[in-house]
């Protein structure tokens, strides 16, 4: 089953293969999860979640048309009820970006004041993004953190690339000056 492309795979979920879409779960599943983790923060709920868009996707396997890639269809679901997960929750931020900026695991020689600092930037970055605009925010989670082609992201949101790329660049000015300014650097 490894060796197979995403698209035999769906082929032979229709069949009715549970092999090939297990198949597919282990091959998308910590993207998955951590898209919806970057979503919803929580890592319970990221989970349940997580689970759910597997379920929704082995239901609607046959439903599935094939114009976009696996990841793209799995997003879709996972966006949705992670979007939905929130507005149950009547949460104000749609995003929490704690868990994408990677803190790596810090060395025994590393200085507290290093540590320190690493803590106070991360904190910046999180709160820059969080100022940023909907669309922004997603645009630069997908671009930046899911490293994915202007044009995956721009099936996904029903918008142009020439309009991403612009969403993307106002985003990374923003997210700039936010941390300049509670750095006090100046702009240049």
């Amino acid at each position: 089953m490894r060796n197979r492309t995403d698209q035999e795979l769906i082929a032979l979920c229709r069949q009715g293969r549970r092999d090939a879409f297990n198949e597919v779960v282990r091959r998308y599943q910590d993207k998955v999860y951590w898209l919806v983790r970057r979503l919803v923060s929580d890592h319970d709920d990221a989970l349940d979640i997580a689970q759910d868009v597997f379920v929704r996707a082995y239901h609607g396997v046959a439903d599935f048309r094939g114009d976009s890639q696996i990841f793209t269809w799995l997003y879709t679901i996972a966006r949705n009820l992670s979007l939905n997960h929130l507005r149950r929750k009547n949460l104000r931020n749609f995003f929490h970006i704690d868990s994408i900026i990677d803190s790596a695991p810090s060395d025994a020689a590393d200085a507290p004041d290093t540590t320190m600092e690493q803590s106070e930037t991360r904190t910046l970055i999180e709160a820059a993004i969080d100022t940023l605009p909907t669309k922004q925010k997603q645009v630069f989670l997908l671009r930046y953190y899911e490293e994915m082609p202007y044009e995956q992201i721009a099936a996904l949101l029903n918008t142009s690339v020439g309009g991403l790329k612009a969403n993307y660049f106002h985003a990374v000015r923003k997210i700039e000056e936010h941390v300049k300014h509670a750095m006090h650097i100046p702009s240049i």
